[in-house]
């Protein structure tokens, strides 16, 4: 998980406001960039899975690593 555009560090946030964040990054990119999102909220795994699905989005990667959820999410829309 090491290209991406932009990163959004989400830690000690819980739903909704690490997807709100999510969104409002994801809007300031361009077609195609990739946005890195770390969280610890437990929830977020579903959410972004979720999210992804109803936005277009495409969820690259996700995984745990140190106690702390990593998402790469590639804007499509």
């Amino acid at each position: 998980m090491s290209d991406f555009d932009s990163e959004l560090d989400a830690t000690g946030l819980n739903c909704p406001l690490p997807i709100l964040r999510a969104k409002k990054a994801l809007a300031g990119l361009e077609l195609n960039q990739t946005l890195k999102i770390i969280a610890t909220d437990p929830g977020s795994v579903k959410d972004f899975e979720a999210f992804c699905k109803q936005t277009g989005n495409e969820l690259i990667s996700s995984g745990e690593e140190d106690g702390k959820f990593l998402f790469m999410i590639k804007k499509a829309s």
